[in-house]
């Protein structure tokens, strides 16, 4: 017989066994966290289990992973920046230990969800990277493109830090500055390529739509390392749409008050192992003249566009892609009656640009593995120009090309970015007076380690050798470091700078506005390239307040460029001195429910220190403040207003340009495959005519002053947009 105390001993020894076995048994929790609008992987997700105070982060391919769970039921969290919270409940150990599970987060409305930039060539989300970028995504090129769908002068001119600076007061040419630099020190790029540089700069973004774009990147400030010296003051990256394999194909037809309109046509579709996107425009203006000077404030403007692209996809290794872009314009402007065909001994004087441009563009990309990739990327350029004026021509022909081969490595950790880069640049004139030629061949490495969840490492450097050299030296070695800080779920900030260098060239602000007239070759023995530092240092801070959710940044920004090149007695020079830049950007970003509002505030303080004097920067307004309200109801209705004032600036013979105040309206309309528009520009009709000369001499012979205000006044323009498939 067992006696009854034994039988209880073991009784609790057995259940002790059990408990402690219940509770030392551990437990491993896998899943795959993604956008679910987007369907990409989500990197830097927070997995949490509040109960165990058990915290993650889901690595470079969303991938997380949780140990040391013990049996029970536990609730888990998941949280994204921009994402709405997911909460769900497991009872451990789970049926399928092995399975790993799969999250899809929903993007908050009017938040900022997931963007991917492109410009680093890490693909990486933009809260992860240390370098300061902007981006604007599909759903603002949208409305950009109703606003203007002929060009991206207003899309450009409306981002705090960057203005666009019109070089001829009858022909609208136009070129883009960013925080107060000339529009040299800054490279635009498409793809990552540039196509728009050197002679070929000057109309280039009065002749890009934004029809045909899925994304524009801003970096502002030096970005040498991955782009080459010229980047000084930032760079503009216009991003082209993809096929996907939902098919597109969308019609736009435009037209406005100031006798211009635009058709244009994008199709894009992807198959197994092919895809293709194609973009064709025509856009035309009259001749335009809303005040009494009787010249064009919009010159009479024919121009057509073509850029076809084939991609493929040969499996999962290997990809490409290969596009030519291609533009025909004749763009004429002047006087009035000259254009009417009644010229006469005092009516004479037009100018007229006509251009040819055409240009290739080659990707490769073969994947490694999953971390690591290879990329080849080559554009070869053609560009055509003759400028006419009375008793004046100016032809050239501009033959450039880049290639690249970079490789990249994207880890947990540390991501790398390795690579050489070839660019060459031909200019021939017909009077092979103003002939240059500068090859240039660049080296260049750069790592993205992230330390902690809070703290990240961007560090880069960059050798470059150029010939022919100028003279002082052909290399230039160019480091640069940028660092973000997470400083808490709300807040971070991002801090960085580096060098950069521009060799000499003809092509400028000064040179254009000029129209080259009377220009002296370009002594390259004579000229030094101009070299810069510069840095820059921001806050950011994201919340939700209530209903609604607010987005804050504010950007400090200095730049410093010696010696630079100036034009004196239509030579060009370098200047006994040096340049300075530095000032502020404010952005805020109020959202609740369907309406969004926009605060945007700039200030510039662009000095020239020469010969031991300092002097303000012309055409460089202090204080620019922009103000944008929207209410939108997605793929419904829109409708914004927006108002910009742009402060006092000093012109280029002393005088002082008036400081303005312009106005605008949208209204759209969208259904299912048709949106319907109008839109109003300048409704205060802000016109430099209205209040100053644009001209002195006679109207047979102008000579045209600095340029600062608007010339066309009120323009409404309005559109139907079809979404065939």
């Amino acid at each position: 017989m067992v006696h009854p105390i034994i039988d209880m001993k073991k009784l609790i020894i057995i259940a002790i066994i059990l408990l402690s076995q219940t509770v030392i048994a551990q437990n491993t929790f896998k899943a795959i966290i993604r956008n679910n609008k987007t369907n990409e992987l989500l990197k830097g997700a927070t997995v949490t289990i509040p109960d165990l105070k058990l915290t993650t982060s889901s690595d470079t391919l969303g991938m997380v992973t949780i140990s040391n769970i013990p049996n029970g039921k536990f609730e888990l969290e998941v949280t994204y920046i921009g994402f709405i919270r997911l909460e769900k409940v497991f009872n451990f150990p789970l049926k399928d230990i092995h399975q790993i599970l799969e999250f899809k987060l929903d993007p908050q409305e009017g938040t900022l969800a997931e963007v991917t930039i492109q410009t680093t060539r890490t693909n990486q989300d933009l809260r992860d990277i240390p370098t300061r970028i902007e981006a604007l995504p599909l759903e603002e090129l949208d409305e950009k493109s109703t606003m203007r769908p002929g060009d991206i002068k207003m899309l450009l001119a409306e981002s705090t830090g960057i203005s666009t600076q019109q070089t001829s007061a009858v022909s609208g040419t136009a070129n883009v500055r960013i925080q107060g630099l000339d529009s040299r020190y800054t490279q635009l790029l498409k793809d990552g390529m540039p196509l728009y540089q050197g002679f070929s700069g000057g109309l280039s973004i009065m002749q890009i739509s934004p029809l045909d774009l899925k994304q524009v990147e801003y970096i502002k400030g030096s970005a040498s390392t991955l782009y080459g010296g010229g980047a000084i003051a930032g760079l503009v990256n216009l991003i082209s749409k993809t096929p996907n394999k939902k098919p597109e194909l969308t019609v736009l037809l435009n037209g406005t008050t100031a006798n211009g309109a635009d058709a244009s046509v994008f199709y894009s579709q992807k198959w197994k192992h092919i895809g293709t996107t194609f973009y064709g425009a025509y856009n035309y203006n009259g001749a335009y003249d809303p005040s009494t000077t009787g010249l064009t404030a919009i010159p009479q403007t024919n121009r057509f566009s073509l850029n076809p692209k084939v991609f493929v996809y040969i499996d999962d290794k290997n990809s490409g892609w290969f596009g030519v872009n291609t533009t025909y314009e004749n763009r004429y402007g002047g006087d009035l009656q000259v254009l009417g065909g009644r010229a006469n001994n005092v009516h004479q004087y037009f100018e007229r640009n006509k251009t040819f441009r055409a240009s290739t563009q080659l990707a490769y990309t073969h994947k490694i593995d999953e971390e690591s990739r290879v990329n080849f990327k080559n554009t070869i350029g053609y560009f055509d120009r003759e400028l006419s004026q009375p008793g004046f021509n100016f032809s050239g022909k501009q033959l450039s090309s880049f290639s690249e081969m970079n490789y990249v490595h994207n880890g947990e950790r540390a991501s790398w970015v390795a690579g050489a880069n070839l660019w060459t640049d031909n200019f021939n004139d017909e009077q092979h007076r103003l002939n240059y030629n500068l090859t240039t061949m660049g080296l260049f490495a750069q790592n993205n380690y992230k330390a902690t969840n809070w703290f990240s490492l961007e560090s880069g450097i960059r050798v470059d050798y150029n010939t022919p050299t100028a003279s002082n030296t052909g290399v230039f070695i160019l480091p640069r470091i940028n660092a973000l800080f997470k400083l808490s779920k709300n807040f971070t900030s991002r801090i960085g700078g580096g060098l950069g260098y521009k060799m000499p060239t003809l092509f400028n602000d000064e040179a254009e506005q000029d129209g080259y007239q009377n220009i002296q070759p370009l002594n390259i023995n004579s000229t030094k390239a101009e070299q810069s530092y510069g840095g820059n240092g921001d806050i950011n801070y994201r919340s939700p307040i209530g209903d609604a959710f607010i987005n804050m940044n504010q950007l400090f920004f200095y730049t410093y460029v010696n010696q630079p090149l100036i034009l004196q007695n239509n030579s060009f020079i370098n200047a006994p001195g040096h340049i300075t830049t530095q000032g502020a950007e404010t952005n805020i970003k109020l959202t609740i429910d369907e309406l969004a509002f926009y605060l945007g505030y700039t200030y510039t303080d662009t000095k020239q220190h020469y010969n031991g004097q300092i002097g303000t920067q012309p055409l460089t307004p202090k204080n620019r403040l922009s103000f944008d309200a929207t209410y939108e109801i997605e793929n419904s209705f829109r409708f914004g207003a927006e108002s910009f004032y742009t402060g006092r600036q000093l012109l280029s013979d002393g005088a002082t340009g008036k400081g303005y105040i312009t106005f605008g309206l949208l209204v759209q309309k969208m259904w299912k495959r048709v949106d319907i528009y109008i839109n109003a520009e300048d409704l205060t009709d802000r016109r430099q005519t209205r209040w100053d000369s644009i001209y002195t001499g006679t109207i047979t012979n102008p000579h045209f002053r600095d340029i600062y205000a608007p010339l066309d006044g009120v323009v409404i323009n309005a559109g139907i947009r079809i979404k065939v498939l």
